[in-house]
């Protein structure tokens, strides 16, 4: 065997352990980003139910953490503060909330982007109910924590969708509505099953977890919103 050869064979058996070590760290560090994502993900999934109850003032991190299943001071390490750990809730939820919104674009069909926003809107209502909750408890306490992400990706959103609106107005596909009223009132009619559902369980004995009541609650909405709007002949 040549003196190459034997250096080959000498670096690969040197290279061999290295490799497995180098596999072993990245196995060890891709398994700790997973635990570290999902404790995360516990604490801020017990944090919005929690805050969505008892409101940022009514809620402490010692029921955040008995609830995530994790002690307060390991709680600390992935959120600062109570305050910390609510901002980002409030931030993930703004995200949810908003993305239907983004959709809508001037190429679209009006009345078809509309319904379609309708029936997303009232599946957040229905799957997320404790997500609408929160932010309507952040909105009537005046918005204190949350005021400076509805200042600027909120009001940045809202304002190119009614420039949207506006233009379908003009293009005669749509009656001559007002589009921060027409946004107000979705918001409002979909919301409306999420922050009130105790309401609309007492007087209707149904909620939108019922799926023929979330079918003819969709219809409804829908009728009502869309016939409002459709071009006057």
């Amino acid at each position: 065997m040549t003196v190459r050869k034997l250096r080959s064979k000498r670096d690969a058996t040197l290279d061999s352990p290295i490799k497995s070590r180098r596999v072993a760290t990245d196995v060890a560090k891709e398994r700790r980003l997973r635990q570290i994502e999902l404790k995360r993900g516990a604490i801020m999934d017990a944090a919005l139910d929690v805050f969505s109850r008892y409101g940022v003032h009514g809620t402490s991190l010692d029921q955040v953490a008995i609830q995530a299943d994790v002690s307060k001071t390991n709680l600390l390490y992935y959120f600062p503060s109570k305050e910390a750990l609510y901002v980002n809730v409030l931030r993930q939820l703004l995200e949810v909330w908003l993305k239907p919104l983004q959709s809508f674009s001037v190429e679209q069909d009006p009345i078809e982007a509309i319904a379609e926003y309708i029936r997303v809107k009232l599946t957040l209502s229905r799957d997320h109910p404790a997500e609408s909750r929160l932010f309507c408890l952040e909105i009537v306490q005046g918005a204190p924590l949350l005021l400076t992400e509805l200042q600027q990706p909120l009001h940045d959103i809202v304002q190119n969708k009614v420039a949207v609106i506006r233009a379908w107005v003009q293009e005669g596909k749509l009656a001559s509505v007002d589009p921060y009223h027409l946004i107000f009132s979705l918001w409002a009619v979909t919301q409306h099953y999420a922050d009130f559902r105790a309401q609309v369980e007492a007087v209707s004995g149904k909620t939108l977890d019922d799926p023929e009541f979330f079918a003819e609650t969709l219809q409804n909405l829908q009728d009502l919103i869309l016939n409002g709007i459709r071009p006057r002949s």
